[in-house]
């Protein structure tokens, strides 16, 4: 996702945005985001939006997913729990 058509030069400033899964992007400043997108408060040339980007950005899984594996581990845990409770009786 870039904000500019092919064939426009490439905005010197930027805003930073993100979606509801918690990707990152950047946008050019003087547009407004897409559906979807906000900015987070961070504007500045490419180099500096993405250096933001890289220190908030550490984990690239969408959260959907990241939400769905942290459930399937408390369930696998839970069940180690249980395993080892029947074990013991």
């Amino acid at each position: 996702m870039n904000g500019f058509v092919e064939g426009d030069e490439a905005p010197n400033i930027y805003n930073v945005v993100v979606n509801s899964e918690e990707q990152y992007s950047l946008w050019p400043f003087e547009k407004e985001p897409p559906n979807g997108w906000r900015k987070v408060g961070v504007s500045g040339n490419k180099a500096e939006c993405g250096e933001y980007v890289k220190k908030v950005w550490t984990d690239m899984r969408p959260l959907s997913l990241r939400k769905k594996m942290e459930e399937q581990e408390k369930a696998r845990q839970k069940e180690e729990q249980n395993s080892a409770i029947d074990v013991c009786k």
